[in-house]
């Protein structure tokens, strides 16, 4: 599959409106004060919390350059906050926004891969394992967190290593708005009626977005993550996606489960940041 110019504006203008939502959502509910989501050069900045992992810029880079000054207040915002400026810039994006960051010193810190697949009639029966019970969890949103936070502090070896995670319950504190989000579903899959995994979707004008999942680690090697892939491609076809994406760490046993799947490395973010000044 050919990531084109266009292919990655695409999809980084989904993933600007998957960070705007869950910062609207923490706006909205007042738990941050400080919180805010605000457009910048095509793509939006968010401050969702302290530690949260959805602060950052994304989406920059399709529509225009942002001037050094909206640049600077969105820095100011970030580092009152005593956060620092974290920013996602795609490999397709123009290459003179990279060179603005940098010029403004922000430091490279690593990359995440964008990987993808065209959704076909292929993918309407997701012939599941019948010992892997994957079901759409509308409710029980502190079990789903729980589940989910106990996986990823305990991330697989392979691969790039993805950046330390706060502790446990500053990652709880952050994470806690983002569990009933409109437009996110959630599910969860169950081996002998034991909760062992979470994973989410969203779906974004004809785009399917494999937000994340995680697998608690007794459980790994079993084939949940592939009936959680295998399930979200059934349901994006029914909702007449026709792109389904997924970002994962370079290397990583995600990335390897999308390549069994059919996922192929459309292009890479480079995530710069500027310590808080």
């Amino acid at each position: 599959m050919f990531a084109s110019v266009e292919l990655a504006a695409r999809i980084e203008r989904a993933e600007s409106r998957l960070s705007a939502a869950l910062g609207q959502a923490v706006v909205a509910r007042k738990t941050q004060p400080a919180a805010f989501v605000d457009e910048i050069g095509g793509g939006v900045a968010v401050y969702t919390g302290p530690s949260s992992p959805m602060n950052k810029i994304i989406g920059v880079g399709f529509a225009g350059l942002p001037a050094d000054d909206q640049l600077q207040a969105i820095e100011e915002k970030f580092a009152r906050s005593g956060a620092a400026s974290r920013v996602e810039v795609s490999t397709l994006a123009d290459p003179g926004f990279a060179a603005r960051l940098t010029g403004r010193s922000y430091v490279l810190q690593g990359f995440e891969n964008v990987l993808g697949r065209r959704i076909t009639s292929d993918d309407a029966d997701p012939r599941l394992d019948a010992a892997i019970e994957i079901t759409a969890m509308k409710h029980d949103a502190a079990r789903w967190l729980d589940v989910a936070i106990t996986a990823f502090l305990c991330p697989e070896a392979q691969g790039v290593q993805a950046e330390t995670l706060p502790p446990r319950e500053l990652l709880e504190r952050a994470l806690r708005d983002f569990t009933d989000v409109p437009g996110f579903l959630r599910y969860s899959a169950s081996i002998g009626g034991q909760l062992v995994g979470i994973a989410s979707l969203r779906l974004d004008d004809g785009i399917a977005q494999l937000c994340g999942a995680a697998t608690l680690p007794a459980f790994r090697r079993r084939g949940v993550q592939n009936a959680f892939l295998r399930r979200r491609l059934a349901d994006a076809f029914h909702a007449d996606c026709n792109l389904a994406v997924m970002t994962t760490q370079p290397g990583s046993k995600s990335q390897q489960n999308g390549d069994k799947h059919g996922f192929a490395l459309l292009y890479s973010r480079a995530v710069l940041v500027k310590p808080p000044t």
